[in-house]
């Protein structure tokens, strides 16, 4: 095992990113409590109660579709990567960016790239272009929820908000498409990025920019071409998984259809998603976000089940993959160690 191996998870203050996730955790719980009321978690406690076996694992095949679906683009980016590898990648790079500071996340891909013959810096141009689609999809959603929620009516603020980020997501799509037109564009790219990073940090070289971008575009021409709108496709699907999963877990502590139609939860859920943007994915801004929203329609005589399936969503997105991603990287440890045993073996 290289060093480089043996570094990962060993930051200096192993203590402190899961300190400040816990102190982020409770200041959310604040925001949440302290944006809508009072709670009443007796009756969340009650609603929980309503989860059967049944329920759990459909909200379990939700989480495998919503992570499936997820995968897609960085197997799509990167020449040689099956998907059940890039399904192991992302769910390591996620728990290890989680409990380690950076860029213990990147050490764990690269380290997993080398172990499966695939260049590192293949591999990394491949995660920065799911990153960059991600975003893209990120910002459309509003858009989508808009349409969504148009046959029933949407709010003046609301499709402002769509429209300002369906700007955003054009930028990054434009870029993406610019940067395969030529090497001139690339660098124009690549100058323009750094002239905007520049006023925020010092240091930052347009050349060096423009260079990064040309070299970029020379390594991932072909697969950027063959591979933006199927990833964006299913990164648009693992969306709406996630939008499936809160359905189901309202449905299930017992919102039915009349107190919060699919249309309702969707399309809210779409016009919040680019909260998720926040560190652990929005956790307690979003959760207030979607609170209010859901409340509003339904009443809050309907709160504390909101609240639960809420916990619930949070339970499986967040907990599940996290899960996941321990036990990946385990097996990923034991299988390159049983690599290494057999190579000196020889």
């Amino acid at each position: 095992m290289s060093d480089e191996q043996r570094d990962i998870g060993r930051p200096t203050r192993p203590w402190l990113k899961p300190l400040v996730l816990v102190v982020v955790s409770i200041l959310a719980a604040w925001i949440v409590v302290g944006f809508v009321g009072a709670i009443d978690w007796s009756e969340v406690a009650a609603s929980f109660r309503r989860l059967t076996f049944p329920a759990i694992v459909a909200l379990v095949l939700g989480l495998l579709a919503r992570q499936a679906f997820n995968a897609v683009p960085l197997s799509r980016f990167v020449n040689g990567l099956p998907w059940s590898r890039s399904v192991q990648n992302d769910l390591g790079a996620n728990v290890v960016g989680t409990f380690a500071p950076p860029p213990s996340d990147v050490v764990l891909r690269v380290s997993m790239f080398s172990s499966w013959g695939i260049n590192p810096v293949d591999g990394m141009a491949g995660v920065t272009l799911n990153m960059l689609t991600f975003y893209a999809v990120r910002f459309l959603a509003p858009v989508l929820g808009v349409l969504v929620l148009a046959a029933q009516g949407v709010e003046r603020g609301q499709v402002v908000s769509a429209a300002l980020s369906g700007l955003v997501a054009l930028a990054v799509i434009g870029g993406l498409v610019a940067v395969m037109r030529g090497d001139a564009m690339a660098a124009w790219v690549g100058r323009t990025a750094a002239r905007v990073v520049g006023r925020v940090r010092d240091g930052v070289d347009e050349q060096e920019w423009a260079i990064a971008a040309v070299d970029f575009r020379g390594r991932m021409n072909q697969t950027l071409r063959a591979g933006l709108w199927p990833s964006m496709a299913a990164l648009v699907a693992m969306v709406l998984c996630d939008a499936t999963i809160l359905l189901m877990a309202l449905r299930f502590v017992g919102v039915g259809p009349s107190e919060l139609s699919t249309v309702d939860v969707v399309g809210a859920f779409l016009i919040a998603y680019p909260l998720t943007l926040l560190p652990l994915a929005g956790l307690g801004v979003l959760d207030a976000a979607l609170l209010a929203a859901f409340t509003e329609i339904a009443g809050l005589s309907w709160e504390s089940e909101i609240v639960a399936a809420l916990v619930v969503w949070r339970t499986i997105t967040i907990g599940g993959p996290l899960l996941m991603g321990a036990i990946t990287v385990l097996l990923w440890r034991r299988d390159t160690a049983r690599e290494t045993a057999r190579e000196t073996a020889r």
